[in-house]
């Protein structure tokens, strides 16, 4: 008997579970197949950059957990007055320490090229203890929470630079890195938007719900850094690179060719050239030393960046305080940050799509497509204009910031390319701060705010503009890359 039972196969009770365990586990499965198969396409997943774009839409599912948290106990949860208070003690003791941490990140971090891995796995498990931490000061909105934000904000950016750093030693074959970019951006969207009711259906539950749930993610990211391909740790041929260069915005020129006669370091026995003259010391790159392209393209960044941080923090107050007509604060708040992400993922689509051909004259049309919408908003403001507003602050952004990288993978010397990104997204992120700083401490005046965030837009066209299409016009000594 229990020969043939054997032969028959399984009962048809053994059979049914099988078969509903695999309905079950089907839809999971089959996304996550999916998933694979979109992050890995065009050589992505040979090139390692599959895992990183992998990588980045787990940091921001856990970012997005935690800023559910925050901004659960430090907005929503006291009046409009307290909350202010709240948010500009926040400001103080989070963003005003970072202001000056910041430019210390990208060297930091230049002095640990062989460890990139274990950075991205430090600053993961690092939010995942600090939101464990959190957790016990979220209900009651304690002075410890300020210390834990501010250690989650610097090591979110510290893995940003990193990122930033690492994507260029993961270009598939004939892949630009403004698509590469694009790609990893648009994850950390997508993955944002799904996180986000998430957290929102956790603290339904408790208010340290999000904060559990961000352990976790920020647990599972810290495995899978450690899954990219060991080359990320590769420093080969690197150098770091300055933010600035005193001596000027032109290139550098290459080294002229050694006249016969002269010693490998083209000196004469006596120490000097052959003209009588000492030798130059060699300047170290910079950011400037490239080609004016890069610092105007920084310029004009900083100012989106700005306006970015600025919106954030003063139209959460208006808003609140003055919620769109027929709408709660929480309703008009996510109308505005569902227009703002949808704008942004648009420029991300876009930018991708236009390969960052002339990313000069791409920079300087969304500059001032987002002045012109600030303007108008200014003129005619209404819940239409702020929600237009929102949706062309994300789109302009997106844009420009894939236009930057653009230029820097063109115009910056590989051996120090990587640190540029560094240096430029720290000083992009101090620029947020800047802007954020402005919206707290401004009145709850719609014109006034929409006049200042055109005012920014408007200090930033006037430093970089005339640059970029400058340089546009003369081109480039650099080849482009598509």
């Amino acid at each position: 008997m229990t020969a043939a039972r054997s032969h028959d196969g399984p009962g048809p009770l053994r059979r049914a579970g099988r078969a509903t365990g695999r309905a079950l586990r089907s839809p999971f499965t089959g996304t996550a197949r999916g998933i694979r198969k979109a992050t890995h396409a065009h050589g992505a997943g040979e090139s390692g950059l599959g895992k990183l774009i992998e990588l980045h839409a787990v940091n921001g599912a856990g970012d997005v957990m935690i800023t559910v948290a925050l901004a659960s106990t430090v907005f929503f949860s006291v009046p409009t007055d307290e909350a202010r208070g709240r948010v500009a003690l926040y400001l103080a003791i989070t963003m005003a320490p970072f202001t000056l941490l910041a430019p210390v990140i990208g060297p930091l971090l230049d002095r640990l090229p062989h460890g990139r891995r274990a950075a991205m796995a430090g600053a993961m498990l690092a939010r995942a203890l600090l939101a464990i931490t959190m957790s016990g000061a979220v209900a009651t909105g304690g002075l410890e929470l300020y210390p834990a934000a501010l250690g989650v904000l610097v090591s979110s950016k510290a893995y940003g630079v990193v990122r930033s750093a690492v994507v260029p030693r993961l270009l598939p074959p004939k892949f630009s890195l403004v698509k590469a970019n694009s790609r990893v951006t648009l994850a950390g969207l997508l993955a944002t938007g799904v996180a986000a009711p998430i957290g929102a259906g956790l603290q339904a539950i408790g208010s340290a719900w999000p904060l559990y749930g961000a352990c976790a993610i920020f647990i599972a990211g810290t495995f899978l850094a450690f899954t990219l391909p060991h080359k990320v740790d590769s420093a080969k041929g690197e150098r770091r690179a300055r933010l600035i260069d005193p001596h000027g915005e032109e290139p550098v020129p290459p080294p002229a060719p050694k006249p016969r006669g002269l010693r490998k370091d083209g000196l004469r026995k006596d120490g000097l050239r052959r003209n009588g003259e000492k030798p130059a010391k060699e300047r170290p790159p910079g950011l400037r030393s490239v080609g004016g392209s890069v610092f105007h393209g920084l310029q004009a960044n900083a100012a989106h960046r700005a306006l970015s941080g600025f919106l954030i923090f003063f139209l959460a107050f208006l808003l609140r305080e003055h919620p769109i007509a027929g709408q709660s604060a929480a309703v008009s708040l996510a109308i505005v940050g569902v227009s703002a992400g949808v704008g942004n993922a648009c420029g991300t689509a876009v930018g991708a799509w236009l390969r960052a051909r002339g990313p000069e004259v791409i920079i300087a049309t969304v500059l001032g497509l987002a002045l012109g919408t600030a303007v108008l908003a200014a003129v005619f403001f209404s819940t239409a204009a702020v929600a237009a507003l929102g949706a062309v602050a994300g789109f302009t952004q997106a844009l420009s910031k894939l236009s930057l990288d653009a230029m820097i993978q063109r115009d910056v010397p590989e051996e120090v390319r990587t640190s540029a990104f560094a240096r430029s997204e720290t000083l992009l992120q101090m620029a947020w701060v800047v802007g954020g700083g402005i919206g707290i401490a401004l009145p709850l005046n719609a014109v006034l705010g929409m006049s200042v965030a055109a005012g920014i837009l408007t200090l930033g066209a006037a430093t970089s503009v005339r640059g970029l299409l400058g340089t546009a016009r003369r081109g480039t000594p650099h080849p482009r890359v598509a």
